[in-house]
């Protein structure tokens, strides 16, 4: 009837050598080191009382984390706490936004 036919002897040798080779494959893979350690990451805020910063910040006509975090090179997640902290220093303005993006623009 139907079903699966029997595979020939060279076939059945093919296929698990081919089982064989992507089994060592996986364990080179997951034995080499640099993959496994999880590494600091050394990303920090940008200096506010630079002028270059602040300079760059009043260039840029809209605000936005993901604006800020693109240009400084940031998460956004920093890029959102910068500008809760420009906006407390009044040196940006929060001009509208909802809960998951708040847009800024700087003060003159």
């Amino acid at each position: 009837m139907g079903g699966k036919k029997k595979l020939s002897l060279k076939q059945m040798e093919k296929t698990q050598s081919k089982k064989d080779r992507a089994e060592k494959e996986r364990k080179e893979r997951k034995s080499s080191g640099p993959s496994t350690e999880k590494k600091s990451l050394g990303i920090t805020l940008p200096d506010l009382k630079s002028e270059k910063v602040i300079g760059e910040l009043k260039s840029m006509k809209v605000l936005t984390p993901y604006a800020v975090a693109s240009r400084f090179d940031l998460r956004l997640s920093l890029a959102r706490d910068l500008l809760e902290e420009l906006e407390r220093r009044r040196i940006v303005e929060y001009v509208s936004g909802s809960k998951n993006l708040k847009i800024y623009k700087p003060l003159n």
